[in-house]
């Protein structure tokens, strides 16, 4: 076996040996998509009447909170990233940093300081590679988040947003996340959770019923407001965890799946390089015995003479 032929069917065989790993790999994240999706549609319901329960709350009342209430000079806010902690996801994670960046960019040219809060190993070595300051990550659940990450992740924020802007409090809070549409469509998104868009909120609610409730509040709507405004951020951040995971499996299963793809269009063309290689090695020693059989058949002519 030649040289050249021995090149050949040694990058075959790695080749063949990788196309298993990333075909394996796609069928390990179309499983943990259909997961993934009832996850999130579980999370739906609860977090639509959570929102539709606090737009009752601030429509029913006069009560300034920070839930419901723009700030009249904003200053500070706070913008949470959700990224992945694996690669082999396409652009999942760069769509969504640059989103990201894009939001932090708008918001300081409305003249705020902006606090980073980054989810996922992916963005945290984003801003550490570029030595930005990042106030708080996490990591290491973001393919299957649970509601006690979601817990953990919105605790700081809520800390955050109720203390005073003179100490270092926040009055907007923005999440960046990628949506998941279909298995082929995953948009990354920015929405603003704090303070709640009353606007929107009371045209979707206006769909389902024409005739708004009243409501009593005990023992005040400013309590009413404290008990939800940790149930809100933690509902909205879980969806978008959720949402972002089922993204993220998504990705991987497109981008493992063109990668086998291309490691069987690899095998193809490296398998007729090498049946050349072979063809010329065949041909060559043909060659080799003809020129020496007429090289014998010379010699055997001329010692008979």
């Amino acid at each position: 076996m030649g040289a050249q032929l021995r090149v050949y069917k040694r990058r075959i065989r790695s080749v063949t040996a990788t196309k298993k790993i990333t075909k394996a790999m796609e069928m390990i994240a179309a499983s943990r998509i259909v997961k993934a999706q009832r996850k999130v549609q579980a999370s739906m319901p609860y977090a639509n009447e959570l929102t539709r329960a606090v737009t009752a709350v601030a429509t029913g009342s006069n009560t300034k909170h920070a839930l419901t209430t723009e700030a009249e000079n904003p200053v500070r806010a706070a913008v949470l990233l959700i990224t992945s902690d694996r690669g082999l996801a396409g652009g999942y994670s760069s769509n969504a940093i640059k989103a990201a960046e894009r939001l932090t960019e708008r918001l300081r040219g409305e003249g705020k300081d902006v606090d980073t809060y980054v989810v996922g190993r992916k963005g945290v070595a984003y801003y550490g590679f570029r030595e930005r300051k990042v106030s708080e990550s996490w990591g290491g659940f973001t393919d299957n988040p649970t509601y006690a990450d979601a817990k953990n992740v919105s605790a700081p924020l809520i800390a955050a947003v109720q203390q005073d802007t003179a100490e270092g409090g926040l009055d907007e809070l923005h999440i960046v996340f990628t949506e998941f549409q279909s298995m082929l469509t995953q948009t990354p998104v920015e929405n603003r959770l704090l303070p709640l868009s009353l606007d929107k909120s009371a045209e979707e609610s206006d769909t389902k019923a024409e005739v708004p409730p009243l409501f009593e509040f005990e023992p005040s709507a400013e309590g009413v407001l404290d008990a939800l405004l940790p149930r809100y951020v933690e509902s909205r951040v879980y969806n978008a965890l959720l949402q972002s995971a089922a993204s993220e499996h998504a990705a991987r299963r497109r981008a493992m799946k063109s990668a086998t793809d291309n490691a069987g269009d690899l095998v193809k063309s490296l398998s007729r390089l090498a049946n050349a290689a072979r063809q010329a090695e065949i041909t060559q020693e043909i060659s080799e015995i003809v020129g020496g059989s007429s090289a014998l058949a010379d010699a055997t002519a001329g010692s008979d003479k």
